[in-house]
């Protein structure tokens, strides 16, 4: 059985940071491209970063370009979120998911192509 758990979230200030992570199991993690989206009140998802798995990145909002980075260790089937210089504009729930097995079309900004979604977690950034 898969699971995708994430963590990190919290409150924060506006210009602190925070480091989101996204452990899966119950698949094998390389082979599947790995996301990370999120949803603000009231609006739609929207995603942000995708691992391929072939080892290209992918990302979708040019808003957190310079300040968010992604990055996977696939020893330890873990995906982050690394967030900087963080606005009250990126209050959300944040969301992983998982894509594949070797799919090439796993990564898109809507993550419609993504199988495995975890539970989130929640950051909120006070102004």
């Amino acid at each position: 059985q898969v699971q995708v758990v994430e963590s990190g979230g919290g409150l924060v200030q506006a210009g602190g940071s925070l480091r989101l992570n996204c452990t899966i199991s119950g698949l094998t993690f390389d082979d599947y491209s790995v996301g990370w989206f999120r949803q603000a009140p009231g609006k739609e998802r929207e995603g942000l970063y995708c691992s391929a798995w072939s080892g290209a990145t992918a990302f979708y909002q040019a808003s957190t370009k310079g300040r968010f980075t992604i990055s996977r260790d696939n020893a330890k089937n873990t995906l982050y979120l690394q967030m900087n210089l963080l606005e009250p504009e990126d209050t959300a729930m944040y969301y992983c998911a998982a894509g594949g097995p070797r799919y090439a079309g796993a990564c898109s900004s809507s993550g419609h192509a993504m199988k495995y979604w975890g539970a989130g977690t929640l950051v909120t950034v006070s102004s």
